[in-house]
């Protein structure tokens, strides 16, 4: 685009892929985004947004499902378009609360005979185990607290003679909270890349074109909803100060996480996609292109989240907007 360094903004703010690789940005640029062709097409800028118009809102779910929450006020919408009433939105959240997890301790898990994350490491290298880094006793209680809530879902264990070793990672968030991950650079260097394609973002964009309503989703802890090969456990192990660990599911920052995740999705949608739904990993869509539609197109997204027991973050969706935020793109 030819926009040279001196068009950017700079950040301190890395950037974390699916995989869990690091990305340090040279600088921000905020930049029009066009979408569709002929009469449909559309500039947004910095700033916009399409929100609903006065005769709906946007609707999240509340803890347990006992109320919901509509917020949002009417901004800039170019035409209004036939909507379903909020209160069938509040119903079919209500009626389907147990797809949300509120707690660590609700989420099930994907049923192991549905799909397992292996590892598939290279025997002929050598398992690393890196020394132990020390933090100073605020973070340590960090890490402690968030081992507690790993535990207590059952995603971590406690274990004795782990076959590689790694170390804990806190990266600072907004707000001054830290995220905690595990730096799997080393066992992620013996394992193969899987190629399981992931969609085009640009394309999900442009099958929303022509709806009227969608519904934004977003996994809880998705890929700690996988379960690890029993055989793998040992490898993906880390090391604290209350010990060593290792994970029973799937953590966040391993090698290929992504493709197993979008291999689960696909399957488990795979009658659904790009007719009333689309999916890139742990991020889900529903949409409708009539208005009408949408409860019904909602109420067979949530039969499979049901069947398979994958859990939503009620905190990260939206249901019944004219548009939003989805994968940062919206």
């Amino acid at each position: 685009m030819r926009l040279g360094d001196v068009s950017l903004e700079k950040v301190n703010t890395s950037l974390y892929g699916f995989a869990g690789e690091v990305v340090h940005p040279r600088g921000m640029i905020s930049l029009p985004l066009t979408m569709g062709a002929g009469a449909t097409r559309k500039t947004f800028r910095k700033g916009q947004k399409r929100n609903s118009d006065e005769g709906h809102e946007r609707v999240s779910p509340s803890k347990k499902g006992k109320e919901a929450v509509a917020e949002g006020a009417p901004e800039e919408v170019e035409a209004p378009a036939k909507v379903q009433p909020t209160v069938e939105l509040l119903n079919i959240e209500i009626r389907n609360a147990d797809i949300f997890a509120w707690a660590p301790q609700d989420l099930e898990g994907i049923d192991p005979k549905v799909i397992t994350h292996h590892l598939n490491i290279d025997l002929g290298i050598k398992p690393v185990k890196q020394k132990k880094r020390h933090f100073r006793p605020e973070k340590d209680k960090i890490i402690q607290a968030e081992m507690d809530k790993l535990i207590a879902a059952g995603h971590i264990e406690e274990i004795q003679f782990p076959e590689w070793l790694s170390n804990v990672v806190l990266v600072p968030k907004p707000g001054g909270k830290w995220r905690m991950y595990i730096d799997f650079r080393d066992l992620n260097k013996a394992c193969p890349k899987d190629f399981y394609p992931l969609p085009r973002i640009d394309q999900l964009v442009d099958s929303t074109s022509d709806c009227e309503l969608l519904s934004m989703m977003d996994a809880s802890q998705g890929y700690h909803q996988i379960m690890l090969a029993p055989e793998d456990r040992k490898k993906v192990s880390f090391i604290t100060s209350s010990g060593t660990f290792c994970y029973m599911a799937m953590p966040f920052g391993l090698k290929n996480a992504g493709a197993t995740y979008q291999r689960l999705v696909d399957k488990i949608f795979q009658s659904h996609i790009g007719r009333n739904v689309e999916v890139y990993v742990d991020n889900m869509l529903v949409k409708s292109k009539k208005a009408e539609d949408h409860i019904a197109d909602l109420e067979e997204t949530f039969a499979i989240l049901k069947k398979y027991r994958l859990k939503l973050n009620p905190a990260k969706c939206a249901f019944g907007v004219q548009g939003g935020h989805f994968l940062d793109s919206w």
